[in-house]
């Protein structure tokens, strides 16, 4: 497993479309441990797409420390939404920025596994909004696009 760069919002990768997994390889499977090391590290985040560490693929990882644990999505395709929740997001690819952002309360996800086993999981709270944040990058879209108001707190640099 390696520490992988996160690419910030300044650089027009963060902006593409992911191509869907076509195979899982070992590069994917290595893609995967890389990303949740790369999350984990000094505790920064709960979770992270492919293209924050500049690989446009539709893969993302969380782990927002519930009983989940941590979840890997290739391909994923949420497939319901219901209700709504507002809160406070950041991402490792805006540091100090934050924003309140709605988001679904309850939504259902499609993907593969690791082992290319398919799975669904219905999520709600902290897991649904990192989900839809996780997601959401993988189309170019950063939680900035969506927040209330247009609003986007930013925190003194130190």
């Amino acid at each position: 497993m390696a520490l992988r760069n996160i690419v910030l919002e300044t650089d027009p990768l963060i902006r593409k479309t992911s191509r869907p997994v076509d195979e899982i390889t070992p590069r994917i499977i290595k893609l995967l441990d890389d990303m949740a090391e790369t999350m984990y590290f000094e505790n920064r985040g709960i979770g992270i797409a492919a293209p924050q560490v500049g690989v446009l693929r539709r893969v993302f990882v969380v782990d927002v420390g519930d009983e989940h644990g941590l979840i890997e999505f290739i391909n994923p395709e949420i497939t319901y939404r219901s209700g709504a929740q507002v809160y406070c997001e950041g991402c490792l690819s805006l540091p100090g920025k934050s924003a309140d952002v709605e988001r679904p309360e309850v939504i259902r996800i499609k993907a593969l596994d690791r082992n290319g086993n398919e799975f669904e999981l219905e999520a709600d709270g902290l897991l649904a909004i990192c989900i839809c944040h996780e997601y959401d990058h993988l189309d170019g879209i950063l939680f900035t696009d969506k927040a209330i108001d247009g609003v986007v707190n930013v925190q003194p640099q130190e």
